[in-house]
């Protein structure tokens, strides 16, 4: 086969020798034909052993036991877990050491972080329902094996303050201030069957209504004082982030109760010496010695005087006030003064007596429990919570039974003459007529709104 190749290689080489002698005379076309297929005829282009498939090495890349490429294992080191974040409320008897350590901090560590903290935030102001965030991070992928590389809490609205682990168990905290926006929210209603049905249908927040029923528990008695066509005005304050977040919201500047057609305004106002109160327009403090009615959002059930006595089954005088309310509903102080009896009383069940002066007492009777801060000789204030709404001693059903004691003996709570609160006068009343015009102007200049959303400012 080789020695054939050769002649005819040879003969091929001879013709196109020939043709190019006689260029001139062979057409251009059959030079390039023949240039083309004399390399077809010279060369052997049957497939060679190289260009065949191995059956061995078919095999070896057709193997399940053997991989084609080896694949390393990756080290948890080369893609830590991401960290996370996790809200902690704050319950009762909790610390900040425990709660470091129930977050996997040890006994030694903890004590460096609260040290570091302590620098921007006292841990024992810590309260019950407040909340923190941990940044935790994994040390492995096993759940739970994490350590706190951050903590931030909100003492307040107005700031925040952060602990972060800087290099193994040391510690760095810092505080920051929160911006925090105040806008005016105006709200006004006709009382149809209750001012708090009235409140609650044009949006007023629970917590503004029930500060707006204490600022006038002085003079007002709400089970019976108000009828259908009265009316309500309110301006208070809601604190919102730069993002527009909710925050919470304020304090009450201005409320008017209109009572029969009779204007009945309170303003807020703070007099130089720090006193913070309401005050009507000529300045008169609306707070009195004893509230009327020492509890929120409760029922009025049973009146002073003779009735018809629900265990007993007979007429006896009932020398006091019940408010029907759920259990745990919070009682407050009356008035500021002394406790002199804190226990149980035969049928009043858990019991507390306040003095309040020589002439005034108070009572308040059928308890759950007590507030622990209060015991008897403790100095209460005005409005302090003291106990809470039960059904001890002789009682058919949670109710806070309340009494007014003049000079030892019971008296209407609902009629009794209270002594005034302060009276503004000279510079101080001149001071409280600017804020008063103020507040109104303000009021008359926002708009009137029918529903309050936490989110967004209507």
């Amino acid at each position: 086969m080789p020695h054939t190749t050769g002649k005819i290689s040879n003969w091929l080489f001879g013709a196109l020798k020939g043709l190019a002698r006689r260029s001139s005379k062979t057409p251009v076309g059959l030079l390039i034909v023949g240039a083309t297929v004399a390399p077809l005829l010279v060369f052997d282009w049957s497939p060679s052993d190289a260009a065949l498939t191995d059956p061995r090495i078919e095999a070896f890349l057709s193997s399940t036991t053997i991989p084609y490429l080896p694949v390393h294992p990756v080290d948890e080191a080369d893609f830590p877990p991401p960290l996370f974040t996790k809200q902690v409320k704050i319950g009762k008897g909790d610390t900040l050491i425990a709660l470091l350590a129930r977050e996997g901090m040890t006994t030694q560590e903890a004590h460096r972080a609260v040290k570091a903290l302590s620098k921007h935030y006292d841990p024992r102001q810590l309260k019950p329902g407040q909340e923190l965030t941990f940044t935790l991070e994994p040390r492995t992928l096993a759940p739970k094996d994490t350590i706190i590389a951050a903590l931030t809490l909100r003492p307040n609205i107005f700031s925040e303050v952060s602990l972060e682990r800087i290099d193994g168990d040391q510690f760095r905290s810092q505080k920051r201030k929160i911006a925090v926006k105040r806008r005016l929210v105006r709200s006004e209603g006709i009382i149809q069957s209750s001012l708090y049905v009235a409140a609650t249908n044009v949006g007023v927040p629970a917590p503004v209504l029930m500060e707006l029923i204490r600022i006038y528990s002085w003079d007002v008695d709400f089970q019976r004082g108000i009828r259908s066509g009265d009316k309500f005005e309110v301006m208070f304050e809601k604190f919102l982030t730069d993002e527009g977040e909710f925050v919470r919201y304020g304090n009450i500047l201005y409320g008017n109760l209109i009572l029969r057609d009779e204007q009945n305004p309170l303003y807020r106002h703070k007099t130089p010496k720090g006193f913070v109160d309401y005050f009507d327009i000529k300045g008169q403090s609306a707070r009195k010695a004893l509230m009327r009615t020492p509890i929120n959002g409760a029922r009025l059930s049973s009146g002073y005087g003779k009735r018809r006595h629900p265990i007993l089954g007979y007429t006896k005088m009932h020398r006091g006030l019940d408010f029907a309310a759920p259990r745990g509903t919070p009682i407050y102080a009356a008035g500021d003064g002394v406790v002199i009896r804190r226990g149980r009383n035969g049928a009043y069940g858990n019991y507390i007596r306040i003095r309040h002066n020589s002439e005034f007492d108070t009572a308040y009777a059928h308890m759950r429990r007590y507030h622990p801060r209060v015991r008897q000789g403790s100095r209460v204030r005005q409005g302090q919570i003291i106990g809470y709404v039960g059904t001890t001693g002789r009682s058919t059903g949670p109710h806070l039974h309340y009494e007014i004691l003049r000079n030892n003996r019971q008296v209407n709570p609902l009629r009794v003459k209270m002594p005034s609160g302060q009276k503004l006068k000279g510079d101080y009343l001149a001071e409280f007529n600017i804020v008063r015009d103020k507040t109104i102007r303000l009021y008359y200049g926002l708009p009137e709104i029918t529903k309050v959303t936490k989110s967004t400012e209507q």
